[in-house]
């Protein structure tokens, strides 16, 4: 196999490091993938709710909460001793579009469209 050029190699490094974000990885998990799917369905909600539907302990909810929340996935606002939790939708959107234009403009060098005939 021949080494690939600098500029695919540039290519197919920033391609990664899109992919290879603190974004995708809070969505790699099941567990957050059900977090996530049980707040999307309450919307806005406390801990206590989120976990009525769920398997998992509160702390364990409470953790996967947090990477989501560091992955600007979902926001919290405090209000007294409770913490209410929803997904932060224009910040997901963002979050994907600037990863789309990222990949968009390196897809020529290291992913190249092939001829579909």
């Amino acid at each position: 196999m021949d080494k690939p050029s600098p500029s695919r190699q540039k290519a197919v490094d920033a391609a990664i490091a899109v992919l290879d974000t603190t974004f995708f990885n809070a969505l790699q998990e099941p567990a957050r993938i059900a977090v996530l799917r049980r707040l999307m369905l309450l919307g806005r909600a406390d801990i206590g709710q989120i976990a009525e539907g769920l398997p998992q302990e509160r702390s364990v909810i409470s953790r996967h909460l947090q990477v989501l929340l560091e992955a600007g996935i979902v926001r919290c606002a405090k209000e007294g001793r409770h913490r209410y939790y929803e997904v932060d939708g224009p910040a997901v959107l963002r979050n994907l579009e600037a990863i789309t234009r990222q990949l968009a403009a390196v897809a020529p060098f290291c992913c190249p469209a092939t001829d579909p005939g």
